[in-house]
């Protein structure tokens, strides 16, 4: 769980790029947005990136979402022999799933932060440390909940 809260908030703290893998104004069309998307949405607004740069980071995002989709895809086949696993208590099939979902986890890790560098380049030192005060932000937020979940312990 906490490398799962850890992924989640380095996606958080990255995800200024990620709306623009999809077409802002679609979600805002439909009023659809969760709280990821919005969160993106606000990261987006506060690094008050060019029209330049939203096409680069949607092109950057598109491609990291084309090449993770294949991996996406094994994990979920993944997690399904993990169910079947479980429920056959196969202990060396649950052992080597879970060796392959952390390679695979991995691999989308590092297709993610491949994309944020692609975009942390593409943005002017001052966007550039906005961007770093958000991710600080979301980091000390993260530790706040983490010490309150281990408080409750």
């Amino acid at each position: 769980m906490r490398r799962n809260l850890i992924g989640i908030g380095m996606v958080a703290a990255l995800a200024a790029g990620a709306v623009l893998a999809q077409t802002a104004q679609s979600g805002l069309a439909k009023g659809r947005l969760g709280l990821g998307a919005n969160l993106r949405q606000r990261v987006i607004r506060n690094l008050n990136l060019t029209d330049a740069q939203k096409a680069q980071a949607k092109t950057i995002f598109q491609a990291a979402k084309q090449s993770g989709a294949p991996i996406r895809a094994k994990l979920q086949e993944n997690r399904q022999a993990m169910v079947a696993a479980v429920k056959s208590n196969d202990a060396d099939a649950i052992q080597q799933l879970a060796t392959a979902a952390g390679v695979l986890q991995g691999q989308l890790m590092a297709n993610r932060a491949s994309a944020m560098a692609k975009l942390y380049a593409i943005l002017t030192p001052d966007q550039q440390t906005k961007l770093d005060q958000m991710q600080a932000k979301v980091q000390q937020l993260l530790q706040q909940f983490r010490g309150a979940g281990q408080a409750g312990n």
